[in-house]
């Protein structure tokens, strides 16, 4: 039995019209739109074979090529469990260095959508934009950002990386967060390895000057001294060559850390640096100018970059040679023929830990003033108390030191007696959450008055004190049920009842 569709049925009627003598070549060639040498080929198999000839000699049998059973659940099982978040290109990668299984890409795509596994990248509408070529010679621009993501382990980290406009040879690092000494550290290491450029393309963030800190940005200020250009761009798109090079660390190197159990930033900069920039990004990505000269200035002999990437505040000397920085006083202690009173002198910070203060570009010896610090407002309370209770003893007569110092004679023997069991530091006024005023009514009065008012919230704090002493024979004023409907916050009738509502529904 053979089995065909309407396109392999026309096919045989025509062909046996032809052998048949019914129709000629030419007119079965027009209708089946094929050559005269295919018909004629047809026709002779025809004549062998009779209608068989319209089944293809492959039909039923398997690919040669083909890819075994146990091969393909082998790969979708280690899609499910182990390369979940790998794309098809990076995937196949994968397969051949890490398992040796030899797969092609359009195998992987269809078998990944069985098992509906397969990342898909982010499309968004966006505006056409008209492309930018590259820059002819390394060194002419460089595009530096930072990109915030959960990179390695549990917490997000971020990503600040420069790259050449001209070539894409870029060096990133990972740090806490994008702040200003992170992108001076990625400045300085790329300088000390390169060479200075002409132009720093970067967004409008503070860090890099933007308008938000366009008067006191340290790497604004640290490429002015390097004589190093920034330009601020308009759009993320127009500096696109660092925004898409996030895109492929996040596709490529997230997976990656995961696979080699890198959970913390050390490991994931020397992965990073020894193993995915040689071993990827330097062989795939990095292409060569169209322009073989260099840009790169090498730095001069007499510039340090320590002393240009970093963190730098100005303050001004006093009169007895001291200055303030953090809430501190610092002493100038460096031996000086001239005094440098009202003159500025550059502190220095590498990190957030300690400072370094420089004068004409000499380093100063400073050391910490230790100034007096005034009492506290606890230290005043128990000085005062002291003296009342030194007066007493003066006078040998507590009436009479009472009546002196505006305090009762209890609180004067109360004093006494906590300065002899706890010491001066017990005098201390001790205010807790659970502090209750000597007349506030206890804890379980407060909760049966309380239940009794939402059993009953339309009654006034009169009729509540009344229904207390009657029915609880507890002795309660007016104002003692108002005091305790003012903690609860239930003062009024509108408020006693929205707490009744809220209870019925909770339960």
């Amino acid at each position: 039995m053979i089995k065909m569709d309407s396109k392999a049925q026309l096919t045989a009627d025509i062909i046996a019209k032809v052998a048949e003598g019914k129709t000629n070549i030419v007119n079965a060639a027009k209708l089946l739109n094929k050559s005269r040498r295919t018909i004629e080929r047809y026709l002779k198999k025809y004549q062998k074979v009779g209608i068989r000839f319209i089944v293809h000699q492959n039909s039923g049998r398997s690919p040669a090529n083909k890819s075994s059973e146990g091969v393909k659940r082998a790969v979708q099982a280690l899609i499910r469990d182990k390369y979940f978040d790998v794309n098809l290109c990076h995937l196949r990668e994968l397969l051949a260095n890490n398992e040796n299984i030899q797969v092609k890409r359009e195998t992987l795509r269809c078998w990944a959508h069985e098992i509906h596994h397969v990342k898909r990248a982010k499309r968004r509408r966006s505006q056409v934009r008209k492309k930018r070529e590259r820059m002819e010679s390394p060194g002419l621009m460089l595009q530096m950002d930072g990109s915030p993501h959960r990179w390695f382990g549990d917490k997000k980290s971020c990503l600040i990386a420069i790259i050449d406009d001209a070539t894409s040879e870029i060096h990133a690092e990972f740090f806490d967060s994008e702040t200003t000494l992170g992108c001076l550290k990625v400045l300085r290491d790329f300088i000390a390895k390169k060479g200075t450029f002409k132009v720093l393309y970067v967004d409008k963030a503070g860090i890099f000057g933007g308008p938000k800190r366009c008067n006191f940005s340290q790497v604004q200020r640290a490429c002015s001294e390097l004589g190093i250009e920034i330009i601020f761009a308009n759009s993320p798109q127009g500096k696109g060559r660092v925004e898409r090079s996030f895109d492929t660390f996040q596709d490529r190197l997230i997976p990656e850390l995961r696979l080699n159990n890198i959970k913390d930033r050390g490991n994931a900069n020397r992965y990073l640096q020894d193993v995915f920039i040689p071993q990827f990004w330097q062989k795939n990505i990095e292409v060569m100018a169209r322009n073989e000269t260099s840009e790169f200035t090498p730095v001069p002999g007499h510039i340090n970059l320590d002393d240009i990437c970093v963190m730098k505040d100005y303050r001004k000397i006093r009169n007895d040679h001291t200055f303030s920085y953090g809430n501190k006083f610092y002493l100038i202690e460096s031996p000086l023929k001239h005094s440098i009173a009202k003159q500025r002198i550059e502190i220095r910070t590498l990190d957030h830990e300690g400072f370094t203060a420089y004068f004409a570009g000499r380093r100063l010896t400073v050391s910490e003033v230790i100034e007096p610090t005034k009492p506290s407002m606890f230290d005043l309370d128990i000085q005062k108390k002291l003296d009342v209770l030194k007066l007493a003893d003066e006078l040998n007569n507590v009436t009479e030191a009472a009546r002196l110092s505006g305090v009762s004679r209890d609180t004067i023997y109360r004093h006494r007696h906590i300065l002899k069991t706890h010491g001066p530091e017990g005098l201390k006024r001790q205010i807790t959450k659970d502090h209750h005023h000597k007349n506030r009514a206890d804890k379980h009065l407060e909760k049966t008055v309380i239940e009794f008012s939402l059993d009953n919230p339309h009654l006034g704090q009169a009729q509540v004190s009344r229904q207390m002493k009657k029915v609880y024979k507890i002795d309660i004023s007016p104002n003692g049920v108002r005091g305790i409907w003012l903690r609860a916050q239930m003062q009024t009738t509108a408020l006693r009842i929205q707490r009744v509502s809220s209870m019925a529904v909770a339960s």
